[in-house]
């Protein structure tokens, strides 16, 4: 089982925990990975582009000219795609662009991108994470202490408004509830900083 060392909000070493080998120990997958980054992509695309076909575009109720004798070229609508104005051919509609990957896919992605934070150095675990009040000069600090003030996502076992509030005005910082942790944040930042009982409840859910 991996070991990694557990700090304090002082950036001080309190101990070691043990993680889950079949969660926090295995070979990244990056195929599974990059499928779930996409799956999340697609799922925020709003799909609401549309353009108009001839049939919506108004005005063409005419033919422009008679069949024959004209010398032109025979027209029925001056809305057809290739006049000005006209309708447009094979434009997008309004469509979804999500798709589903299987369950188990979805749950080897996330423990592919835990395990690649284990192996990368990149994973910081804290004994607790609580505020009183919400400081976010306070906590400025506490990341400045674990050497994550960069970009760090913060992960608690259940959502705190103060962790939140102090969180928010920090730029490249990201604050979740472990139920909330997912594939592309993970990869995005480069620490994770998640809590004892946060690390619990993930196990809890993924073994």
């Amino acid at each position: 089982m991996p070991k990694v060392t557990v700090y304090n909000v002082s950036g001080s070493q309190v101990g070691e925990i043990e993680l889950s080998e079949s969660i926090f120990g295995i070979e990244p997958n990056s195929h599974v990975m990059h499928s779930a980054v996409l799956l999340q992509q697609a799922a925020e695309r709003m799909g609401t582009h549309k353009t108009k076909v001839r049939s919506e575009v108004r005005g063409g109720g005419r033919k422009p000219w008679k069949q024959k004798g004209t010398g032109r070229a025979r027209q029925g609508s001056t809305r057809s795609p290739q006049w000005v104005g006209g309708g447009v051919v094979f434009g997008p509609t309004p469509r979804t662009y999500g798709f589903k990957l299987p369950k188990k896919v979805r749950r080897l992605a996330i423990k592919s991108a835990l395990s690649s934070k284990v192996i990368a150095g990149e994973l910081i675990v804290l004994d607790q994470l609580a505020m009183a009040a919400p400081k976010t000069k306070e906590f400025a600090s506490i990341l400045a202490n674990l050497k994550a003030d960069r970009k760090a996502l913060v992960v608690t076992a259940q959502y705190e408004d103060n962790v939140a509030l102090s969180a928010r005005n920090i730029p490249g910082v990201k604050f979740v509830a472990a139920e909330g942790i997912n594939v592309r944040d993970v990869l995005l930042y480069d620490k994770l900083i998640i809590t004892k009982e946060a690390v619990e409840k993930v196990q809890e859910v993924l073994v």
